[in-house]
């Protein structure tokens, strides 16, 4: 199916609000599952783009930027990967692997822009040593309209302009191909789930993991809503157990205080 001037341009306006939060990271907007919802919604295929995300989340899970590393760009993710399994009629898991050198262009696109903003950095620190906020106000609205605007005019390019030509292509790919890309696909959700995993685990948490494990692997299920109940069930006990943890240490060492006031007195 084709995308339309319209579709096109309602694209690009998203990929600039989702882009300027990604420079941000301050709603959280840009993560693939968003925005590949939110791509599907405006091409008319909502669980597509469900669909879609929700792969394409779980891959990029534990990719995050540290310092001055940039991970494969999470936003074209979504919007590519959504995109192309609708102009294609590819399949969600095809269409991940699809994203990626979109994905790629848009790290190289943000790593070239934290290199040339380093051309602002003499003005910034001027602007501070004379106390400029209103000139450090500017050189950050100018930053971020550069960053959130190349989003979209990208956006633009590669989902309206290029549309036949990333068609053609798909469609001239052997057989072995999209199947390869198939498996990759499933593949990368785990390889990324276990990303997170190897950060993030630690031995008090395997009993929650073992649980949902085992809800999601042997319980017979219509959808993952029980799996997520339980997670919040877990949550809450965590919570709870961590509050009342909390009060008992504030007990003990009120008691301690009064103790050892008491115990002050009596050899006074």
């Amino acid at each position: 199916m084709e995308i339309t001037l319209i579709q096109g341009l309602m694209l690009s306006v998203m990929a600039v609000i989702v882009g300027l939060d990604f420079f941000l990271e301050a709603f959280f907007i840009f993560r693939p599952l968003i925005v590949s919802t939110l791509t599907g919604l405006i091409l008319g295929e909502l669980e597509t783009g469900l669909k879609v995300g929700a792969l394409i989340e779980l891959a990029f899970a534990g990719l995050t930027p540290a310092g001055g590393t940039q991970p494969p760009n999470p936003v074209f993710a979504g919007l590519m990967g959504t995109v192309l399994a609708h102009t294609t009629g590819a399949s969600p898991e095809a269409a991940l692997g699809l994203c990626l050198p979109f994905s790629f262009l848009g790290q190289y696109v943000i790593l070239f822009y934290y290199s040339a903003f380093s051309f602002f950095m003499g003005k910034a620190d001027k602007a501070a040593a004379e106390a400029d906020t209103k000139a450090l106000a500017r050189i950050n609205y100018t930053t971020m309209a550069i960053v959130s605007l190349s989003y979209g005019l990208l956006a633009f390019l590669c989902t309206y302009v290029a549309q036949q030509p990333m068609i053609s292509f798909v469609n001239a790919l052997p057989e072995v191909i999209t199947h390869g890309l198939e498996v990759a696909g499933n593949i990368l959700p785990a390889v990324g789930f276990a990303i997170l995993l190897r950060v993030m685990m630690k031995a008090k948490y395997a009993p929650y993991f073992i649980a949902g494990f085992l809800m999601a692997c042997f319980c017979t299920m219509p959808n993952l809503l029980p799996v997520a109940l339980l997670g919040a069930i877990f949550a809450l006990i965590d919570f709870f157990s961590a509050k009342q943890r909390k009060e008992e240490i504030a007990e003990a060492l009120a008691n301690a205080d009064v103790n050892g006031g008491g115990n002050s007195n009596v050899g006074i």
